[in-house]
Parts: structure tokens; sequence; C-alpha cells
């Protein structure tokens, strides 16, 4: 795997907060950071799905009253 390297302009006060916040768990800053990443990369993904998947089944409700009516429409 290539690592690719990005870098971001931090306030002091998070960037200390950060480093102290990684220290505590036994991290390194960057390793800290990109687990934050990955975790809301993962959030967004997921609230995404949930999105799509509600309008998808609301698309699939309103095909399914449009068939209602066609079930007594003479077909027995």
């Amino acid at each position: 795997m290539h690592a690719a390297t990005l870098s971001f302009r931090a306030g002091e006060d998070f960037a200390e907060q950060t480093r102290s916040l990684a220290q505590g768990l036994g991290l390194k800053s960057s390793d800290y950071i990109r687990q934050a990443v990955e975790e809301k990369n993962a959030q967004v993904m997921a609230q995404r799905i949930a999105a799509l998947s509600k309008e998808l089944a609301a698309d699939h409700l309103s095909f399914n009253e449009s068939l209602e009516g066609a079930l007594a429409d003479g077909l027995d």
C-alpha cells in the first residue's frame, strides 16, 4: 500500500487537544487523526446508505400502492 501525506492547518488549541487525547490512548497524533477520519467516513457512508434506503423504500411503497387498484380490474 502506498501511503499519501495529507496536511491541514489547525489552531494551536486543536493541535494540543489532539496530541493530548492521542497520548492518553497511547497513539501517535497521526494514528489518532487517521482513526477519527475513518470513523467519520464510515458514519457519513452509513447515513448515505440509510438515506438511499429510505428513498428506495418510499419509491417501492408508491409503486405498490399504484398497483393496488389493478388488483380489482377484472382479472379474476
